[in-house]
């Protein structure tokens, strides 16, 4: 070996030896080659497109330049109309936007204690979604300072850094008359119904209020039940064709918030409803939420996906044991970790958010949601990424958003790779696949790397989408792919081939390149915009299919993401 060496070095130049040298040891390093293959005869299983929703605390970021601008893009790569939920839209303010806060000032008193209805700022907000084609997830929260029992202190000025426990003030307190929190409710929806049409709002989420088993929730248990039942029906009586539900309780897996979703399920079935008087309570989806837990270690990130996936067999568990088995669930919030507006300086574990490891790790947790659904045989309808942006903050801050200043993050790129997929998931094929108990309960560690794949087909075209992730991020040898795609009905494809990884959709790295600028001038904002778009690995091609079959060879950088989408000719 070292005799060969010798020659190829005087063969060729310092250069090109160095770059052969480091093909080799490349080639040398990575495992076995990972064969993946898609039927497209194999059995469909109809999806619905979980990945369209998304969410944040802050609802006046969404009217503004760049809230509209992320939403007019998010609204424009989906085929389906797609949720937003926010929320902060019944909190008492001047709709100053700040991190994790938010207000609308749709509900004051007058001097003699009668309600004043002010719908203008919510309107905003509601008229952008509608505007891009979008609907709302309306959160009926939080507690109007003139109807809280403690109004004092209302507004919080939390920062990064500071005491979560900060954020809880008088928004988080019970009203102090329900008639007059169920009259706010009524008079929202049947204003919602005038400005929109019932045929428009009967298609939106109503949910009432946010993670209640913890101090989002000032009340007792039975406070919040009460609190349900009074705005479930006032948004009944409003608009009855229209969806609400909750409790939108934090994740499962932990024993008291199962316990809070297993006896809110089981009041909204059998208990005594608190406006009405009767048995059980207007449920007609069910909420929860479900969140990793990443850390540092040893100077890397380390995520930790079982803890969101526990969260979701959990809930899905629960709800399967109870009487509403066959409503729609909505995961409210589904992401790697809890604080969306906590950067990377004061929380060293989110610095996964700016670059491909958010990518990878959603890619391939999305896709398991599909699988444990299937487990328990529940109505899966939606995973909320709770993940937006954060106007006038600086350049790839380390925030859980979809991008900064106007320039998407590589993340917002799976959302756009699961945009121009089918809706028909079909089997794949991949004998080094980690099983999903494997991921459930021992997360991806070690040597073995969760490489694997989700594909869907639809009448004219077929997508697989392939991923190379680990819980640490740590350099790691590229995987080398081979893909099969068998039965193709067409003699003839155009083949797309789009990538996700350092050099291809991925702004991050290229601001980093200029020097990490604060001041970006217009020539450095067009090439950042661009270098956030969806790209191409190769050229789009024209390829003749022989025997029905498709193969293609390729490496996969570890946490990037690949999408091959052939569209019959």
């Amino acid at each position: 070996m070292k005799f060969l060496l010798m020659h190829i070095r005087r063969l060729l130049n310092l250069s090109s030896f160095v770059v052969l040298l480091l093909f080799a040891v490349n080639v040398l390093a990575q495992d076995n080659i990972v064969n993946i293959e898609a039927n497209l005869l194999s059995p469909r299983e109809k999806i619905k497109p979980i990945w369209a929703y998304f969410g944040y605390d802050e609802p006046n970021y969404t009217y503004m330049k760049d809230g509209k601008k992320l939403l007019a893009e998010i609204a424009a790569f989906s085929k389906r109309p797609v949720y937003v939920r926010a929320h902060n839209l019944l909190t008492s303010g001047n709709g100053e936007a700040a991190l994790k806060w938010g207000s609308t000032n749709a509900y004051t008193e007058d001097a003699n204690g009668n309600p004043v209805y002010d719908w203008r700022i919510v309107d905003s907000i509601f008229d952008t979604y509608i505007s891009n084609g979008m609907k709302p997830i309306a959160e009926i929260g939080f507690m109007p300072q003139a109807l809280s029992t403690h109004p004092e202190p209302y507004r919080h000025y939390w920062q990064p850094g500071h005491p979560y426990e900060e954020i809880y003030t008088g928004w988080a307190y019970p009203p102090k008359d329900y008639k007059k929190w169920g009259a706010l409710v009524y008079e929202w929806v049947k204003h919602c119904v005038q400005r929109y049409g019932e045929a428009e709002v009967n298609t939106w989420y109503w949910e009432v209020w946010n993670e209640p088993n913890i101090s989002y929730w000032k009340g007792t248990f039975e406070e919040y039940l009460a609190l349900y039942d009074y705005a479930a029906d006032a948004v009944k009586r409003a608009c009855p064709g229209t969806i609400v539900g909750g409790p939108t309780s934090t994740g499962p897996s932990w024993d008291k918030a199962n316990e809070f979703l297993r006896k809110f399920l089981l009041h909204c079935a059998e208990g005594t409803n608190y406006a009405t008087g009767k048995k059980g309570s207007p449920l007609e989806y069910i909420s929860f939420h479900a969140k990793g837990s990443p850390k540092l270690v040893n100077g890397h990130v380390r995520m930790n996906m079982t803890s969101e996936l526990k969260d979701i067999a959990k809930g899905f568990e629960t709800v399967a044991a109870s009487a509403f088995k066959h409503l729609p669930i909505i995961i409210g919030e589904c992401d790697p970790e809890g604080c969306a507006a906590c950067g990377m300086t004061t929380n060293p574990e989110n610095a996964y958010r700016n670059g491909t490891m958010y990518s990878s790790y959603t890619a391939s947790s999305f896709t398991r949601i599909y699988d444990l659904a299937k487990r328990y045989g529940v109505n899966m309808e939606g995973a909320v990424s709770w993940s937006f942006e954060f106007e006038n903050q600086p350049w790839f801050h380390g925030f859980r958003d979809l991008a900064t200043n106007g320039v998407n993050k590589p993340v917002l790129n799976v959302f756009r790779m699961f945009a121009l997929m089918e809706e028909n998931k079909i089997q794949v094929t991949n004998p080094g696949a980690l099983p999903l108990d494997t991921l459930i309960y021992a997360g991806v560690r070690g040597a073995k790397a969760d490489i694997d794949a989700f594909a869907t087909v639809g009448d004219s075209s077929a997508s697989v989408m392939l991923w190379n992730y680990h819980d640490d991020d740590l350099p790691a040898a590229t995987a080398g792919l081979q893909l099969t795609v068998k039965n193709i009905p067409a003699k003839r494809i155009l083949l797309q081939h789009y990538r996700i990884d350092s050099l291809h959709s991925n702004a991050y790295e290229l601001w980093k390149k200029m020097g990490s600028p604060q001041e970006v001038n217009k020539e450095q904002y067009a090439q950042l915009e661009k270098a956030g778009q969806l790209a191409l690995l190769l050229p789009v091609e024209q390829r003749k299919v022989k025997s029905g079959e498709l193969r293609l060879s390729f490496n996969l950088p570890r946490q990037g993401v690949s999408l091959v989408k052939i569209v019959y000719q």
